[in-house]
């Protein structure tokens, strides 16, 4: 039974890969390697479809394959969606994430809540998330992301 405590851990890693990323945005070579490693340990592409959905894409608002999602999370004259400006070069300081709740599986899990990126002036971005996690040798991996900004009438 995959536990609280370990989506919890694989929350944590997500979210300092992506401070790591931007702390790296001036050495690219670097940024490219890392940010490819962080996909292959977090996220599922290589096992069978990721839904990812992330915040800040209007005209191309899926990302299934592990290119796009680089795309989005680093941009670059190579990027693979002309739209992506590198959400996690941004940079953000600090990840947090606030659990609404778990539905906790034998090989699968769910989390939804908030999550708050904290910038360099010491300001938060709170967006919406629903993460689905799978278990792989023992390592919790994403296969379903999807985050949002609150609705704002």
């Amino acid at each position: 039974m995959i536990t609280k405590e370990k989506v919890i851990d694989a929350q944590n890693k997500w979210g300092a890969g992506v401070v790591k990323i931007g702390t790296l945005k001036n050495n690219r070579q670097e940024c490219i390697s890392f940010t490819s490693e962080f996909l292959d340990k977090m996220y599922s592409f290589e096992n069978g479809p990721v839904l990812f959905k992330p915040t800040k894409c209007a005209k191309e608002q899926f990302r299934p394959s592990k290119e796009e999602a680089k795309s989005y999370f680093i941009a670059g004259d190579d990027r693979v969606c002309n739209e992506d400006q590198g959400f996690a070069i941004n940079p953000w300081t600090k990840v947090r994430f606030e659990n609404s709740d778990f539905i906790l599986e034998e090989n699968r899990a769910i989390a939804m809540g908030n999550y708050f990126f904290t910038d360099l002036e010491g300001d938060e971005a709170k967006v919406e998330y629903t993460f689905g996690y799978k278990l792989f040798e023992g390592e919790l991996k994403i296969d379903l992301h999807h985050s949002s900004f609150p609705y704002n009438p």
